[in-house]
C-alpha cells in the first residue's frame, strides 16, 4: 500500500485565527498556502509577509502553492522565506526549468502546476528538475468546486511518466478533494492530496486528515 500525504489548504481556514487554525490540522504532512494575485487568477489572498510568519509559527511544512504572474519573479523570495516546498505554474513561468533550478538552490523543493487545460505532455522532460508536480483537478481561484473527472486520464499519464523515469517526485492534486473524490484520484496515481473544506469544513479537522490519508492509500 502506498501512503498518501494530506496537505489542508488554508484557503478555508478562519484567517482571523490562522496560529490556531494551524494548529487544528498538526497531524497533517503540510499545510497547502495557495498565493492568489488575482491577476493569474480571479482571488486575492495572502502574500509573502504573511507567509514569513506562518513559516514562523506553523507546526508542520509549508507547501506553497503560487497562482500568481511572473512567477520567475516572484518565487524565488518564497523559498528564501524557509518555506518547505514552492510551486509555481507552468502557465506563469517564461523559463520553468530555471526557475526550479533557482528554488532548489536556495533551499526549497520544487513543484510544477498544471492548470486543468494544460497538457502534461511538454513538461515530462523536465520532471528530473522537480521534487513535485500538481495537476489542478478544477479551475484555480476558489475553494469549493467540484472534483473534474476529465483530470483522471492526464493524473494517470502523469504517473505514468513518473513511473517510467525511476524519479522521486510527488503527484499532487488540488480541488474538489473529499472523502468521496480521493479514491479516483488516488487509483489515478496521485499521491499527495490538497483538501480545504473537506478538512476545515469538518468539526474535527485531525479526524477528518486521518480518514482522508486512510482513503487516499493505494
Amino acid at each position: 500500500m502506498t501512503k498518501c500525504c494530506i496537505n489542508p489548504s488554508i484557503l478555508s481556514a478562519d484567517f482571523a485565527n490562522l496560529e490556531a487554525e494551524l494548529s487544528r490540522i498538526s497531524n497533517a504532512d503540510a499545510v497547502h498556502v495557495d498565493v492568489m494575485d488575482n491577476h493569474f487568477v480571479p482571488n486575492l489572498s495572502l502574500g509573502l509577509p504573511v507567509v514569513q510568519r506562518l513559516q514562523e509559527i506553523s507546526p508542520i511544512p509549508l507547501d506553497a502553492h503560487l497562482m500568481i504572474e511572473h512567477a520567475d519573479r516572484w518565487a524565488p523570495a518564497y523559498a528564501d522565506a524557509g518555506v518547505a516546498s514552492v510551486t509555481f505554474h507552468a502557465e506563469a513561468s517564461i523559463a520553468p526549468i530555471k526557475l526550479a533550478r533557482e528554488l532548489r538552490a536556495r533551499g526549497s523543493k520544487a513543484g510544477l502546476a498544471l492548470r486543468p487545460g494544460t497538457g502534461v505532455e511538454p513538461f515530462l522532460d523536465m520532471l528530473g528538475e522537480l521534487d513535485m508536480l500538481l495537476i489542478m483537478t478544477v479551475e484555480p481561484g476558489f475553494g469549493g468546486q467540484e472534483f473534474l473527472d476529465l483530470t483522471l486520464p492526464k493524473i494517470r499519464r502523469a504517473r505514468a511518466a513518473i513511473d517510467r523515469s525511476g524519479l522521486q517526485v510527488a503527484l499532487q492534486v488540488d480541488g474538489g478533494i473529499t472523502a468521496d473524490t480521493i479514491f479516483r484520484a488516488a487509483e489515478a496515481g496521485a499521491d499527495v492530496f490538497v483538501a480545504g473544506s473537506a478538512v476545515y469544513g469538518a468539526t474535527d479537522p485531525a479526524d477528518a486528515i486521518e480518514r482522508l490519508r486512510v482513503a487516499g492509500s493505494r
